[in-house]
């Protein structure tokens, strides 16, 4: 048998030229310290803040610190299964959460996993969890309404799309009832919410999600659930997380997003423990220096773009919890300058009775009328001066002193008002109605309505208004404005005086 040397030569030279060397190689470090959600890890120099890790057991971490010598990890899952000596590698890249239409009605953990047990989440689409805000030219002024559904904040604290409204008040004074109501009220106008719960017991979480599906919103909303039993790690990353599974409707599907953070108290604790854990140095309230750009950068990712960029919006509604009603500690004061506004309950006014209990001389909405529609900005717009003139009288009646008729009767009207505005939870309200109901109370035509059947009478008057004249409501609905008072002013009289002839003596 004869060997062709030259056949074979040939062969082995191809062979040799198509061999492309593929090496993998993978930066690897050790773990020299573990604790409450912390590891400091030697060996890993190439590594980038915010870059993502995985531990030997695949449980996976995020870069915070960058030392000479060391880098500190925030271990993202359970760190008693890391033992000091295990081994890290790098995965050269930052952390990113699914995103898409999938993840609509479901709740999720800060990484994207499901809670609820309906099963993976079926998506191949990914977000950074940490994203650049958009640029000023990016961006188009705050004009277009956000309704809550909730008459006193509609009418005199207004949101618009894209803006930062924060929520801010004592424990159980109604934050979340506030957000839970917007939600509801989103249903059939287009806007993906996104609920994220910070801190929280799994109980309170699960009582939100039943409410939100007792109502039909879970169809177009998210929540993400990072819960008080939670490392620190996972409720620090969770608002992020929930913003950019919201960002993905407004950047890729140029659609209107609401994003709740309840709340960023806790967030700010979480933040605070893993700043100690890693020793940055305290500063106020044992705070790091850098937790006014831990919420900045989160808050200034909501937006309304511009036309050119798919006028989509994100509207963030921010909740802060004060010790006490002190406004002005550290996390309130730095999250209320972020903010374009803030509602602010008071405690004693929902002991009282009053709810929504929002205090009108410290709530604000720097968007204002922008946000309203002509009707509403109108007939409402004497509302905050009315009630804040009624405040002060209140306080002057109350020493006994005789008063004159002028008075007597602003005083009357102030307490209609107040009245008009208390509202149910869960009860979102039509914009069209809120300005009827709001027409009557600031136009003086329910001043010889006794208060104690205001809450009936409104019910009733807007059952008549949606049965006997329902094109006054749909006009509103349709142009925004009342085209023809006198006629309602007309009806709503009627009404009232029929209204008390059939009131028991």
């Amino acid at each position: 048998m004869k060997i062709k040397t030259n056949e074979i030569k040939s062969i082995i030279k191809q062979e040799i030229e198509g061999f492309k060397s593929e090496l993998d190689i993978k930066e690897v470090g050790t773990v020299t310290q573990i604790g409450d959600g912390i590891a400091k890890i030697h060996g890993l120099q190439n590594a980038m803040a915010a870059e993502m890790v995985e531990f030997e057991n695949g449980i996976q971490g995020m870069v915070l610190n960058l030392e000479e010598d060391s880098v500190g990890v925030a271990i993202l899952g359970d760190y008693l299964k890391i033992e000091e000596g295990d081994s890290v590698k790098k995965l050269n890249r930052v952390l990113a959460v699914p995103a898409g239409e999938e993840l609509l009605g479901r709740v999720l953990t800060p990484l994207g996993e499901p809670l609820d047990g309906k099963g993976p989440i079926s998506t191949d689409r990914y977000w950074p969890v940490e994203y650049n805000a958009p640029g000023i030219a990016d961006r188009q002024p705050v004009k277009e309404p956000l309704q809550t559904g909730i008459k006193a904040v509609d009418s005199m604290t207004p949101i618009g799309r894209g803006q930062r409204e924060l929520i801010i008040g004592d424990r159980k004074t109604g934050k979340t009832a506030i957000a839970i109501d917007t939600i509801i009220n989103q249903k059939g106008k287009g806007v993906k919410c996104v609920y994220i719960a910070i801190g929280q017991k799994a109980s309170t979480v699960a009582g939100v999600v039943q409410k939100l599906q007792e109502s039909g919103a879970m169809d177009y909303t998210i929540v993400v659930a990072a819960n008080a039993s939670d490392p620190a790690p996972m409720q620090y990353i969770a608002p992020y997380a929930g913003c950019a599974m919201a960002e993905y409707f407004m950047y890729e599907k140029n659609q209107h997003t609401l994003c709740i953070y309840d709340d960023l108290s806790k967030q700010a604790n979480a933040y605070r423990e893993l700043s100690l854990l890693l020793r940055r140095p305290p500063g106020r309230e044992a705070y790091p220096g850098d937790i006014f750009y831990c919420h900045s950068r989160l808050l200034e990712r909501s937006a309304k773009l511009s036309d050119e960029r798919g006028g989509g919006s994100l509207t963030a509604l921010p909740i802060i919890e004060t010790q006490e009603g002190e406004v002005s500690a550290y996390i309130p004061t730095n999250v209320i300058s972020i903010t374009y506004g803030q509602i602010y309950l008071l405690p004693n006014l929902f002991a009282s009775g009053i709810r929504p209990a929002i205090d009108v001389g410290i709530s604000v909405s720097r968007v204002g009328g922008n946000a309203q529609i002509k009707a509403m900005k109108k007939y409402a717009g004497s509302l905050r001066l009315d009630l804040a003139q009624f405040r002060e009288l209140e306080a002057f009646a109350q020493m006994g002193t005789e008063l004159d008729a002028a008075t007597q009767k602003q005083l009357d009207r102030g307490v209609r008002l107040v009245e008009i505005l208390k509202q149910g939870q869960y009860v979102p309200m039509d914009v069209p109605e809120q300005v009827a109901i709001i027409f009557a109370g600031t136009q003086g035509l329910c001043d010889q309505v006794p208060v104690e059947n205001i809450q009936n009478f409104e019910s009733e008057y807007l059952k008549f208004l949606r049965e006997t004249h329902p094109e006054i409501l749909s006009g509103i609905t349709e142009t925004g404005e009342l085209e023809d008072p006198d006629r309602l002013n007309e009806i709503t009289a009627e009404f009232v005086n029929d209204y008390i002839s059939k009131l028991p003596e």
